[in-house]
């Protein structure tokens, strides 16, 4: 099965631990007959830097069309949330209230779903003529997936989506309207009628062997989190090339294996020093760095604090 990237990892551009995610709120429809629409809004961390991201994910199974769907991926931040939105509330409604112990900043995710026998009926009888076509109708012959740009159009979509008011029937049309704004902008921006898909994609990942290894990779890195290992020996470990290792990973993980593996030693020494209450030193050791000067710049440079501010929180 094809496993496209992460749509949070991509935006923090490293793995976010999920057990970090504060869920604010959490939202699925099925849209009658259309798309399957769902949100997932958690609060941003001061320290976070996410980065607008949009991605759409072509899932092709020649074997069981009925599972072949298009999938359009968002996660934006800095949108403000309201536990009292349904609340009687003027200061809210007049977006006056700046100060209110209700509001926080969030970083919001968002899918939506479109199954094969919804898109087939946008397509025109006879020769398929662009890559548009190819998707729509499912006759491209491999999955891939592809960054979206997010312009104007595609913001004020989802800001919509985001802040609506409509409830029953109208939420329903409503939903269904907005979000094939959204596949008419993404096919508009991304595929076009001149433009081949194969550059997107890393093709080795469609041999199933080959994404056993990259995950194998994966987890080979978190058991040498304190016994640092050189990519050349974990592509020796899994037996595939370098140069395959590092392009399926960032492919697959949305990361390079540096920052993955960076992010993950932080994290565990964040732990450490956190919740076991190791010092700097017994922590730096258990990473194998040479110095806690190194191992302070590291953390730093990860988390924003350096180990001894992260006690003192």
């Amino acid at each position: 099965m094809y496993n496209p990237p992460d749509i949070l990892s991509l935006a923090y551009k490293q793995p976010i631990m999920h057990d970090q995610l504060q869920l604010l709120q959490e939202k699925e429809q099925q849209m009658p007959g259309s798309v399957q629409y769902a949100i997932k809004r958690y609060r941003k961390h001061s320290q976070w830097n996410i980065e607008d991201t949009g991605v759409l994910v072509y899932h092709y199974k020649k074997s069981a069309p009925q599972e072949n769907y298009v999938e359009l991926r968002f996660c934006i931040s800095g949108n403000m949330y309201c536990n009292q939105k349904e609340v009687e509330c003027d200061q809210c409604k007049l977006n006056t209230s700046k100060a209110c112990a209700e509001r926080v900043e969030s970083i919001d995710v968002m899918t939506f779903r479109f199954l094969s026998v919804h898109l087939s009926q946008f397509v025109k009888p006879g020769k398929l003529k662009t890559i548009t076509d190819e998707v729509l109708q499912f006759v491209h012959p491999s999955s891939f997936s592809k960054i979206l740009p997010l312009c104007g159009r595609t913001r004020q979509v989802l800001e919509a989506l985001l802040g609506h008011t409509y409830t029953d029937s109208l939420e329903n049309i409503f939903i269904n309207g907005q979000s094939q704004m959204l596949l008419l902008y993404s096919l508009e921006c991304m595929l076009g009628d001149d433009k081949e898909i194969e550059p997107f994609q890393c093709k080795f990942l469609a041999n199933e062997a080959d994404r056993e290894k990259i995950i194998k990779a994966r987890e080979i890195l978190l058991q040498h989190i304190g016994e640092p290992i050189t990519i050349k020996e974990l592509s020796r470990k899994v037996a595939i090339n370098e140069c395959y290792l590092k392009k399926g990973f960032k492919e697959l993980y949305g990361t390079t294996i540096f920052d993955f593996y960076q992010s993950q030693r932080m994290e565990h020494a964040r732990y450490l020093l956190y919740e076991k209450g190791l010092t700097v030193t017994e922590v730096s050791m258990m990473l194998g760095y040479s110095s806690i000067s190194h191992f302070s710049t590291a953390f730093k440079k990860q988390t924003g604090l350096k180990p001894c501010e992260l006690l003192l929180h």
